[in-house]
């Protein structure tokens, strides 16, 4: 699993969320059985949650992850999609039935999206082939060292 920093993930807003639900990060840590330790760094901005447990933070909050993760969709890449789905890659590839390093070129657009794996991955994901292509699009014209 995936260790990198979340992109756009906002510890502030991640905050705020636990603050409206009336929790504590003690409360919030026991409920969705992740270290208190863990919550304080999110919120402190010093760590960046994977996804599967910000997945299941944010259930516990009853709130979508993008409202932790303010992505505009026009800025989206492909692996932002998944997050805001609370993926891991290695769920989503398992989903669609492509290896999990086939999905990884994919996210990364190192490899070529062909109409199937588009088809497959935006469906899953709840939207449309165009958006799904689009992310694709920006990815592969991102700036060299952008991270996706």
């Amino acid at each position: 699993m995936s260790r990198k920093v979340l992109r756009g993930f906002s510890a502030g807003d991640f905050a705020n969320a636990r603050r409206h639900r009336g929790l504590s990060v003690s409360d919030l840590s026991r409920f969705a059985n992740v270290g208190a330790s863990t919550i304080h760094a999110w919120e402190a901005g010093t760590r960046t949650p994977q996804v599967d447990l910000l997945a299941r933070v944010m259930k516990i909050l009853d709130a979508p992850i993008s409202q932790v993760v303010p992505i505009d969709p026009a800025h989206r890449y492909p692996g932002d999609w998944r997050v805001l789905n609370g993926l891991t890659q290695p769920e989503l590839a398992a989903a669609v039935n492509v290896a999990t390093t086939t999905l990884r070129g994919i996210e990364r657009a190192d490899i070529a999206l062909t109409e199937t794996n588009a088809i497959k991955l935006a469906a899953r994901l709840g939207i449309s082939v165009t958006e799904y292509r689009a992310a694709y699009d920006r990815a592969r014209q991102r700036p060299p060292g952008t991270p996706v």
